[in-house]
């Protein structure tokens, strides 16, 4: 996610003089975090006892969030430390108008929750991913895991990174041990209790960074250095230039759509115990994440009022982006009293936080469920999950803690995979929850593979990416049009297209069989038995991930020996060592009228 961004830098040439006071400070506020994380894990942990599917329960807390919890651990998770942080800094920098992640983040939740939140949650998926693998197939469903995980772990790393600079500016820390053990505190209680210990810190951690940052607003708004008539009538709104309107409608779309495809936002859907209460912490987050911006807003808007060279310690204008994306945590260090200091840092610290855990424990789902158990290891064990999921969670910590202290380009590989989610992920998802019908996997796959190209060959100057097409208004080595915004509706468009194609030249026998090499329409395990309201994939799907099939549509006995059959057939594909059937399954004793089996063959060609 854009928001969430900005580079390790610290800003103090002198020599550091370790704050031991703030350290203290800091480190009673990550005890009190990790008391309360370890102590819903063994609330879990005890609940949790006896039950048959604990890879579901730490996964999404027994599908049992409530109202308010969901709500305030939706919004911890989006007002994280670079949203505060960044927000602050448009505002410093070029007024509310541009201050976009609020408000963009803030439409992503409302439109998440209006199409999105009530079918996912309707049919009970586990993670975003599900759906895809139910349609195209667990190897095909799998590739859209990439961009998913890529983007939860670098997001990880950008914020640790931003944690770890502020703590820099304000105890003069060392950066990686602040980014580390944050990463750390984060690890220990997600590790053992899972979905139900990240939402219970994040409403600790939610009234940390609402109490802090307020508290800090009156201090740095009666500091000397500010000029309070300034304030008064400084122009809080800013303006956009016309030559930028292009960049700027493109980043709005960019975070209000790109906003929606991700893990962190569909657990809490997931987890909600109603389809209609998914969709109401969804509204009320995005209210929520709206106001939690103003104390940042108020902040940026005092920093720009502040004589930093004659007025305060820092003694050094606020001018090269190194020292303007650290807008806050100067603020904090410079215009407040140093105790006030310390709860603002603690703010910013549950930002992070509340963030981080909750990016390390989506892509740890999204791999024990749709890649390990899905595709690799189908048989494994409840308890066998449970330790996959844990070494994934350490996995993707260690990862995450590695490139924050080692790569400089955070900011430029966060910034590529937002908009990798929403070049890619975004329109795959909308029309697999909404036109399901009138896609398959021939335009899924040549939709991502256009996208990704059309998306690298686009440029992108923070990671040297040279531009190799230029779209109209190219200049000063940026384009000027909402180009990443084009490059997603022509990936729907040649999804659709691509998937109406084939399915013309497969049903219609435009194509023969033979060239159907994603097996679509004529798939080599001839069931000519199809529940109805069920796809192939579905069923496999079904059978992989929770051991056995169930229908949508209530079976009559009279068709159960079909079920058996079919899950026979399915036996064999997965297990080369057994015999294949020589002739057809059969529905029954007697064969399928011809009648019956046209009728299966549509209702293959529908879920295709």
């Amino acid at each position: 996610m854009v928001g969430e961004i900005f580079e390790a830098v610290s800003l103090r040439p002198a020599v550091m003089v370790v704050n031991t006071a703030g350290i203290a400070a800091v480190a009673v506020f990550y005890l009190v975090i990790l008391f309360v994380g370890m102590l819903a894990a063994w609330k879990q942990r005890k609940a949790g006892r006896g039950t048959s599917n604990p890879e579901e329960n730490i996964m999404l807390a027994k599908r049992d969030l409530g109202l308010f919890v969901g709500v305030l651990t939706m919004t911890a998770t989006w007002v994280g430390g670079g949203y505060v942080n960044g927000s602050a800094e448009a505002v410093f920098s070029n007024g509310i108008v541009w201050c976009q992640t609020p408000f963009g983040y803030s439409l992503a939740l409302i439109l998440g929750g209006l199409f999105f939140a009530k079918p996912m949650r309707e049919k009970g998926y586990v993670t975003m991913l599900d759906p895809f693998q139910i349609k195209y197939g667990l190897n095909i469903g799998g590739i859209l895991f990439l961009p998913a995980l890529f983007g939860e772990t670098i997001w990880t790393a950008s914020i640790l990174s931003a944690l770890g600079s502020t703590l820099s500016v304000i105890l003069d820390m060392d950066n990686n041990l602040a980014v580390l053990s944050s990463a750390a505190v984060a690890v220990i209680y997600t590790f053992f209790g899972g979905m139900y210990s990240v939402a219970l810190t994040d409403v600790i951690q939610l009234f940390f960074i609402l109490f802090g940052l307020v508290l800090c607003i009156p201090f740095a708004w009666m500091h000397p250095a500010v000029n309070r008539e300034g304030l008064v009538n400084q122009d809080w709104l800013g303006y956009v230039e016309p030559s930028s309107s292009g960049i700027f409608v493109d980043n709005y779309l960019l975070l209000i759509f790109g906003g929606i495809p991700y893990q962190a936002y569909f657990q809490r859907v997931l987890s909600a115990k109603t389809s209609r209460q998914a969709q109401w912490l969804s509204y009320i987050a995005a209210l929520l994440c709206t106001l939690l911006s103003i104390p940042s807003i108020l902040l940026g808007g005092i920093a720009k009022n502040t004589d930093w060279l004659n007025g305060t310690e820092y003694e050094a204008s606020l001018t090269s982006p190194d020292q303007i994306k650290q807008v806050l945590p100067l603020v904090l260090n410079y215009l407040t009293p140093q105790w006030v200091s310390f709860f603002g840092l603690g703010a910013v610290s549950a930002a992070v936080m509340s963030s981080a855990d909750s990016c390390i424990l989506s892509a740890s789902s999204m791999f024990t469920h749709n890649i390990y158990k899905a595709i690799v290891f189908p048989s494994a064990s409840g308890s066998h999950l449970m330790i996959v999921l844990r070494v994934s969670i350490l996995a993707v910590a260690a990862i995450a803690s590695l490139l924050a202290i080692s790569i400089n380009s955070i900011y430029g590989l966060s910034l590529l995979c937002s908009d990798m989610v929403y070049v890619l992920l975004f329109p795959q998802l909308l029309l697999v929850i909404h036109a399901e019908s009138r896609c398959n996997k021939y335009g899924c796959v040549t939709s991502f593979m256009i996208g990704l190209v059309l998306r690298i060959l686009s440029g992108e100057e923070l990671l040297g990416l040279p531009t190799v097409i230029q779209f109209p208004f190219f200049s000063n080595g940026q384009q000027q049009i909402p180009f990443r915004t084009i490059i997603m509706v022509l990936t729907l468009v040649v999804h659709l297209g691509v998937s109406f194609i084939t399915e013309q030249c497969f049903t219609k026998g435009w194509l023969p069989p033979k060239f159907d090499f994603l097996h679509c329409y004529h798939s080599p395990l001839e069931m000519t038995y199809q529940p109805e309201e069920t796809s192939p994939e579905e069923l496999h799907f079904q059978f992989m991930t929770n051991g056995k099939l169930e229908s949508v549509t209530p079976l009559p006995e009279s068709e159960l020996p079909g079920l058996e059959a079919n899950l026979d057939s399915m036996l064999d594909m997965s297990n080369p060592k057994r015999n294949l059937p020589s002739i057809p399954v059969q529905t029954s004793v007697s064969d399928l009228s011809a009648e019956s089996e046209k009728k299966n063959n549509e209702q293959m060609f529908k879920h295709c």
